[in-house]
């Protein structure tokens, strides 16, 4: 048991907006200057990681959450709504500078698939976050490879592994049922699809 609570916290779903612009800024052939990747990266810790956390602790503070783990349904709606915001936000910054187009319509794919799980809260439906994360991630991947025309295949199936392991841990936590676990990997991973061809036809 001890394993899957260590995957579920080393894979927590606000790292993987920082993951996915961390492979991106690594993987693309497309060069900006060093000072710029970091300030790309600390924009995305500070306001899909540090943000987030203060908030679910201030909602904590007010008893608005029993923990941090939003165990329930109308837990998340507001942490989800609020995510939903931060991740368009950063995406219409990201075009507006023109330094990192892909990466940002990989946001507006995170703000989609989040909208889809804000949905699906009405047919009770408690989509795993951390799916969508990886799936989300690994859609991402794809979309560079493609865009990019480069062999990702071996970091491909290392992901998909790394997916196997996180539905498997949540799981046997039983923080969700094998149906929230697929959905939330679909939904992160035909999100990132979906934004792309958007950006391709823009």
């Amino acid at each position: 048991m001890f394993i899957y609570k260590l995957i579920s916290y080393v894979f927590h779903p606000l790292l993987f907006s920082f993951l996915g612009s961390f492979l991106y800024l690594y993987l693309s052939p497309k060069h900006i200057l060093k000072e710029q990747e970091y300030i790309i990266l600390l924009i995305v810790f500070v306001s899909t990681y540090i943000i987030p956390i203060l908030l679910l602790a201030i909602l904590k503070r007010f008893n608005m959450i029993s923990d941090y783990h939003l165990r329930n349904i109308e837990e998340r709606k507001f942490p989800v709504l609020f995510f939903i915001m931060l991740s368009f936000l950063l995406g219409r910054a990201m075009v507006s500078t023109q330094i990192a187009d892909l990466l940002a319509f990989s946001f507006f794919g995170v703000a989609f698939a989040l909208s889809f799980t804000y949905l699906l809260f009405n047919i009770k439906i408690k989509t795993s976050l951390h799916t969508l994360g990886i799936g989300g991630i690994i859609g991402f991947v794809m979309v560079m490879s493609y865009e990019y025309r480069l062999n990702f295949n071996s970091l491909l199936a290392g992901l998909f592994i790394l997916a196997g392991l996180i539905g498997v841990s949540r799981l046997a936590l039983n923080a969700h049922r094998p149906k929230e676990v697929y959905i939330g990997f679909v939904l992160g991973l035909i999100s990132q699809v979906i934004s792309f061809q958007i950006y391709q036809n823009i």
